[in-house]
């Protein structure tokens, strides 16, 4: 398993106590109190370390490359799916993939971004970072699902909104502010999870919705701690102060009411323990959706529509007061 820089400590740990049990095992050695007890410093560190995470810290995991990805939650969270391509226009995007499916045994659109297991599948899938077609695709489905009476789910986890002269002549912007314009009055249930990194407009295109969720160790902002370090510093080895001031994390976007809910993850990250953290998303999703759905078509875009003028709290001062 990839090693992050924060994790060393934890790995030579495991790889101790691996070498205990294979001596412990070829040479018929007790050493069963020296496993305990190597064990048990593993434990208490992986506590400390995963509770005490710094910014930069969260967004290198929410890069994890063993974190699941959009297809891997489909897959874990729904039934009979049926994924459909193209957003009439272009040739199909694959940074962005929807369809049909069955959650909790409810008929449902999903959509999400999609990036790639290693270098031939993120070129494929263009490293999670959508064209305009892409967000036209998302468009299309998310307008079925309005037609069908089908709740949308919609998993957030790209870099951004791919940013080449051909993304830009064709109109990346427009494909952007006309979905967050559409998804604002579609009158089913939105949900959306951020379940690793939220980046800049291009996951604001397919996350305005009416109830916000997000894994514990994903990110969501405006821009990348990198961008952002190289626009204000100039400098991108500046990426870790600059994702600390960018309050990026669940637990900052929480406070500021960005977000609905932040969902758990098992101890090291969602990529540990895929099975559980997909049960939890599951949960986190069923919840909402059952609140959601006993409102009016009405309530929801009003609801929607006061979630989304409330954020943004600011002080400001008259006459230096």
């Amino acid at each position: 398993m990839k090693e992050l820089p924060f994790e060393h400590h934890l790995l030579e740990l495991e790889k101790k106590i691996d070498e205990l049990k294979s001596l412990s095992k070829a040479h018929f050695i007790d050493l069963s109190q020296e496993i305990q007890t190597l064990t048990a410093k593993l434990e208490k560190s992986k506590a400390e370390t995963y509770s005490n995470l710094t910014a930069w810290q969260t967004a290198q995991l929410a890069r994890h490359p063993r974190r699941p990805l959009t297809l891997d939650y489909i897959a874990a969270l729904t039934e009979d799916f049926l994924e459909l391509h193209g957003g009439r226009q272009w040739p199909d995007d694959h940074s962005i993939v929807g369809g049909l499916a069955r959650f909790q045994g409810e008929p449902v659109v999903v959509v999400g971004h999609q990036k790639g297991r290693d270098t031939k599948e993120n070129i494929h899938r263009n490293f999670g970072m959508p064209h305009p077609e892409g967000y036209r695709k998302a468009l299309r489905l998310m307008k079925l699902a309005e037609k069908f009476d089908r709740p949308i789910l919609s998993f957030i986890d790209t870099p951004g909104a791919y940013p080449g002269m051909e993304a830009e002549e064709r109109g990346q912007a427009e494909a952007i502010a006309r979905n967050i314009l559409e998804m604002s009055r579609i009158r089913v249930p939105i949900v959306v999870i951020v379940i690793g990194e939220g980046g800049s407009g291009g996951a604001v295109a397919i996350g305005a919705g009416d109830a916000v969720l997000m894994l514990e160790h994903a990110i969501y902002s405006v821009i990348s701690p990198e961008g952002c370090a190289s626009i204000l510093w100039k400098d991108a080895s500046k990426a870790e102060e600059a994702a600390r001031a960018l309050k990026l994390t669940a637990r900052d976007l929480l406070d500021l009411q960005v977000i609905d809910e932040m969902i758990t993850e098992p101890l090291g990250g969602a990529h540990r323990d895929p099975k559980t953290t997909s049960g939890d998303v599951s949960d986190a999703i069923g919840r909402h959706l059952e609140r959601l759905r006993a409102m009016t078509s009405d309530e929801l875009l009003r609801l929607r529509y006061d979630k989304y003028r409330r954020m943004g709290v600011y002080t400001e001062k008259v006459n230096g007061e």
